[in-house]
């Protein structure tokens, strides 16, 4: 079943973590990266582990997917990391910064023997990741077929603007520059490719609930199924606006019904329209985002 709303909680947060579960989000990022300082990171692995725990669905029947975002691979902490968190079962591991497709088949290699040492189904954890760098920018077409674990891939404009050595990664009018623009699409052509889920990233203007309402709705237009969340107040708007409506639901499947009904024919008519095989693709991915 595909995440609509991923919602960040810092690892080393009690009081954030303590709310997590009521927000409403489909899945939650422990992060032990960018949100935890040098100095809490061993804190924050602990705390991960520990909620991880407590709220795993055979404990809790917590319906969020649990995700682990790591540190980068070129850190010394991502190993640490794995060690601490694998043993309790997440659902998967977000990746952050990757640069080439090595990179995943390394964390891969990683997973598999921390799998088969807790006696967890091998290949059973998933990996998501981030476009953020230049590098990773560059080499994201690799992505695509780096690891079976790979189910989903979002995009991010603050590291990569850092990458850049920009000032800002928007406008005056508040438009992404070409380069993230770019990096979006990469990102949205590369999990097709793939067969994976797209998700949008961050509305940083999270006070501005309308801007955030109006990505979502354009992002769902053009093919992601998801978006990252950075304020509670999101993630209603975010599940709102990825959820299909009862119409889109009831087309999909007479959509469906219209082909099963048509004796393998590859085109066929519906209310005065020819529909051919991407419509019929395009029903069942809608009735697979709306979980039907």
């Amino acid at each position: 079943m595909l995440a609509k709303s991923f919602m960040f909680v810092p690892g080393d947060s009690e009081k954030k973590q303590g709310k997590s579960q009521s927000l409403g989000a489909d899945a939650l990022i422990l992060c032990l990266e960018d949100a935890v300082s040098e100095a809490n990171k061993p804190k924050a692995r602990e705390m991960a582990a520990a909620y991880l725990r407590e709220h795993a669905p055979e404990n809790s029947g917590s319906k969020a997917q649990l995700w682990v975002r790591v540190n980068p691979i070129t850190s010394a902490h991502m190993l640490k990391d794995l060690v601490a968190v694998m043993g309790e079962k997440p659902f998967g591991i977000f990746f952050p910064k990757p640069s080439h497709a090595d990179d995943f088949k390394t964390l891969d290699n990683y997973m598999t023997a921390l799998e088969a040492e807790h006696g967890i189904e091998v290949g059973s954890t998933k990996i998501m990741s981030v476009a953020e760098s230049c590098i990773g920018t560059l080499n994201q077409g690799s992505f695509a077929n780096a690891s079976q674990r790979l189910s989903g891939l979002t995009w991010g404009a603050e590291d990569m603007s850092a990458d850049l050595g920009a000032f800002t990664n928007v406008d005056e009018d508040g438009a992404y520059f070409l380069v993230h623009k770019m990096n979006r699409a990469n990102c949205l052509v590369v999990t097709a490719a793939g067969g994976m889920q797209a998700v949008d990233g961050i509305c940083s203007d999270f006070r501005n609930l309308d801007k955030l309402r109006e990505e979502c709705k354009r992002s769902r237009m053009e093919g992601f199924t998801g978006k990252i969340a950075i304020h509670p107040a999101q993630v209603a708007i975010i599940n709102e606006c990825f959820t299909p409506s009862t119409d889109e639901i009831a087309y999909a499947q007479r959509v469906i019904a219209a082909f099963a009904e048509a004796d393998g024919a590859g085109t066929i008519g519906l209310d005065g329209r020819m529909l051919d095989k991407p419509h019929l693709t395009q029903a069942q991915k809608l009735l697979q985002l709306a979980k039907v």
